[in-house]
């Protein structure tokens, strides 16, 4: 009979051992897609399938194709950009207007690897000045700072924030 039961125990032990294998294949850790599937393409061609798929007003489309400007986030711009100087990223961009009358940024921001990515997202959204324009800021509940893999994307807008943010998401694949 203990013959039979472990004979029995090793049988589901290796069936479990193969289900986590089939289900975790690669053996990666298990988690969220969104923060262990890394992303494909340049920062500016992610930027590209944020704007072209996200629902937004033909307000904000007008304005997107030309009233924007993209910049590289130089490490000397980080704390204006993302809020804190020591933010260690491999690159990072920024779209935002060059002269408008409501605040908006949208910033992408690939980290290096091995990165705690929790914690730039954390130190992202506790940092970043929501009133860093002139004359004109961001209500704090409209500041998103989300990540899919290695790319962290940050939108301070009061209106298309979340549409941004939606097409920004919908990316994971």
């Amino acid at each position: 009979m203990k013959k039979l039961l472990s004979f029995l125990f090793a049988l589901t032990l290796v069936f479990s051992l193969a289900a986590c294998k089939l289900g975790n294949p690669g053996g990666q850790p298990a988690g969220n897609d969104s923060q262990s599937q890394n992303m494909d393409g340049s920062l500016e061609e992610i930027l590209e399938k944020i704007y072209s798929t996200a629902e937004v007003s033909d307000q904000f489309k007008e304005f997107a194709e030309n009233g924007l400007l993209t910049n590289e986030i130089t490490p000397d711009r980080t704390a204006y950009y993302l809020g804190k100087e020591d933010i260690e990223f491999e690159e990072a961009i920024a779209s935002e207007p060059m002269m408008s009358t409501s605040a908006y940024t949208l910033c992408l921001v690939r980290v290096k690897e091995g990165a705690d990515i929790e914690q730039i997202k954390k130190d992202i959204k506790e940092n970043v000045d929501p009133m860093k324009w002139v004359c004109v800021g961001v209500d704090p509940d409209n500041i998103y700072v989300e990540n899919i893999g290695d790319v962290v994307i940050l939108i301070m807008s009061n209106e298309e924030g979340k549409a941004l943010l939606d097409a920004f998401m919908a990316l994971k694949g």
